[in-house]
């Protein structure tokens, strides 16, 4: 073999090398997070949990695990086994109900901003949960990933009246917290209240018991939705999780 064939030789080798680099790193992305998981199998999937493309999730009768790709949620009813290959068909909406639940930016601050000009809603039942999991159920409370403390979202369920209740941190400082009806939207009070890493929040009102309000602030925010719900599974911002595990439908049972 001549000089030249041997580098040609080489340089195919590396190229097949990059290749396959990129297939593996575009691999490690297609993987599914679980965001709820009930039965007796609870500790083997528990939410969190990160699984990888073509990964065999074998559950027990009476388990139910909801898993999160980026075609949106999947809920395995056990017993059964099941392939995580992404070839289960599911509502074609599901991957843009994503996407518009963890969209952040700009969206949230328009829709707060409406908060100004108070509008009359017809009387609707209070929606389970916010719309978008960057928001912060002030009604649930819990742990919250916060990819823009600048522009937090308080999120309350029932916008039919007017509300109000008071935030106070654990440092001392506080601000009182006013919606008017027809918005369940209200910019966190940053000037009053900074959001501040791991600090933990106090949030009461008239209606319902107090509820404590943790904030994680993330150094930077994934693009990829699966990406992000990974990272909230790390911090503990299990609030998040249940959220998203509220786009499940129904069942898969298992095969």
């Amino acid at each position: 073999m001549g000089w030249v064939d041997r580098k040609l030789m080489r340089a195919g080798i590396a190229g097949v090398a990059a290749f396959a680099g990129v297939t593996i790193a575009g691999a490690a992305l297609a993987q599914s997070v679980v965001v709820r998981s009930t039965g007796p199998s609870a500790a083997t999937y528990p939410q969190g949990k990160k699984l990888p493309a073509n990964a065999t999730v074998v559950l027990k009768g009476g388990d139910q695990v909801t898993v999160l790709d980026k075609a949106g949620t999947r809920v395995l009813a056990g017993p059964g086994t099941f392939t995580l290959n992404g070839t289960v068909n599911r509502d074609a909406n599901g991957a843009t109900a994503l996407a518009s639940m963890m969209a952040r930016g700009g969206g949230a601050r328009t829709r707060t901003g409406a908060v100004r000009g108070a509008t009359t809603a017809p009387v609707v039942a209070a929606p389970a949960g916010p719309e978008n999991v960057w928001y912060v159920d002030v009604s649930k409370g819990g742990t919250y990933c916060v990819a823009d403390p600048a522009a937090l979202v308080m999120w309350r369920p029932d916008k039919t009246q007017d509300g109000n209740g008071t935030l106070l941190s654990q440092d001392g400082s506080t601000a009182d917290v006013s919606w008017r009806a027809g918005n369940p939207l209200k910019v966190w009070p940053s000037a009053s209240v900074p959001v501040v890493d791991g600090q933990t929040y106090t949030f009461t009102s008239p209606v319902g018991a107090p509820v404590k309000i943790r904030t994680v602030v993330l150094a930077s925010v994934p693009t990829d939705e699966v990406e992000i719900a990974g990272v909230m599974a790390e911090k503990g911002c299990s609030a998040q999780l249940d959220l998203l595990a509220t786009l499940g439908s129904s069942a898969q049972a298992g095969g």
